[in-house]
């Protein structure tokens, strides 16, 4: 007789849990998070490193191999969008990708301690962050509370996207990014000493809410060939 879920009788091959060496060096480490967003775009996740037998194996210790600064929005979910499970990201988020004190205490945490040859920016399209900027630089009203200081935080990247003749909202995201990225190597000299030394790089990626995909708007070190890696899946395919 044929146990339910097992026709003919024959066993059930459970599939071995995808596993994931962590990357150790930046082209590495970037190469392995476009193929996760390939992936997810694509609708064919592997979903690694998610099984309980890894959450116990990093329990005690953690390497991950990209630092992820991102805003905060709900969809973007950096684990999900890139495909990559636990240990393997170490996730800063704040409304808008602002740096203060604790976003450059801890990407210093993860890069000199943790070991991590990665920092990615990650923002995206419509960015709300972006559109109150440009809302109290238009109107001249201030939003409350503590809103106020992550639309200052916002505000060079605009004034720098006005300057270049950018006025569209996505473009000014990518302008905003950009300039996160150099707010970290500008305030971090930790930071800028490991990128000096080929140990870490940093990137400005921008997310596409509908699309799913990133794509690459800086790169500190900038034009390294060993980062120039395709972030669009069509142009992969082509």
């Amino acid at each position: 007789m044929s146990r339910p879920g097992t026709p003919g009788g024959q066993p059930v091959t459970q599939r071995a849990p995808e596993r994931s060496a962590a990357p150790t060096d930046p082209a590495q480490a970037y190469a392995e998070l476009v193929e996760g967003n390939q992936r997810f775009v694509t609708g064919a996740p592997r979903h690694p490193n998610q099984d309980a037998g890894h959450r116990a194996a990093v329990a005690d210790g953690q390497h991950p191999f990209a630092v992820i600064v991102g805003c905060s929005d709900s969809r973007l979910a950096a684990e999900i969008i890139f495909d990559r499970g636990l240990g393997d990201l170490f996730v800063v988020r704040t409304a808008g990708h602002t740096v203060g004190p604790e976003v450059l205490g801890s990407v210093e945490y993860a890069v000199t301690v943790l070991g991590t040859p990665l920092v990615v920016v990650l923002g995206h399209d419509s960015c709300g962050a972006v559109q109150a900027a440009r809302e109290v630089a238009t109107t001249g009203v201030v939003p409350p509370g503590h809103l106020g200081a992550v639309v200052d935080a916002v505000l060079p990247g605009l004034r720098r996207a006005a300057a270049e003749g950018v006025h569209d909202i996505d473009g000014i995201v990518d302008i905003h990014i950009a300039q996160t990225v150099e707010a970290l190597l500008g305030h971090s000299p930790v930071l800028a000493d490991e990128v000096a030394e080929g140990r870490c790089a940093v990137v400005g990626l921008s997310y596409r809410l509908a699309a799913g995909v990133v794509r690459q708007v800086a790169a500190v070190p900038a034009g390294t060939t060993a980062l120039d890696v395709p972030t669009d899946p069509a142009a992969s395919a082509a």
